[in-house]
């Protein structure tokens, strides 16, 4: 069996974004040699998230809006974890977005539905953070 692991880096300049990474994934899956197996992509930080679902501007602009309702980031004073920091709420959008997510791997390609896109979810950039794609087959 063959592995295969990298990582991405993003540097966002905004405090939340929506990175479609399905080309580096993609590309990854080229490098590994991997033609059956599975790919596992996960956010190394608690304020970022990795999801699959489609690449249409409505949708993240509707999920920014949901969001925000459901963990607003501000007032700041309304969240115990924010003592020094103001991230509280980036904590609880990645608990509802997902930490990763896994990929058949199928003759060598990335065998996702219709309209399925890998994305790295930030919600606390403007630093350095890193996602790691690890790959396992044959």
């Amino acid at each position: 069996m063959k592995s295969f692991r990298r990582e991405l880096y993003f540097e966002i300049p905004t405090r939340r974004a929506f990175v479609n990474i399905t080309g580096q994934v993609a590309e990854c899956v080229r490098e590994s040699g991997v033609e059956e197996g599975l790919v596992l992509v996960n956010a190394m930080h608690i304020t970022a998230s990795v999801f699959i679902n489609d690449d249409e501007p409505g949708l993240h602009a509707d999920y920014e809006k949901w969001l925000e309702k459901l963990a607003p980031h501000e007032p700041v004073s309304q969240y115990r974890h924010n003592v020094g920091e103001d991230n509280a709420d980036a904590h609880m959008k990645r608990q509802i977005m997902g930490r990763e997510v896994v990929v058949a791997i199928t003759e060598g390609q990335l065998d996702l539905g219709t309209w399925e896109q890998i994305f790295y979810g930030e919600f606390d950039g403007r630093r350095k953070k890193r996602a790691l794609v690890k790959i396992i087959g044959e």
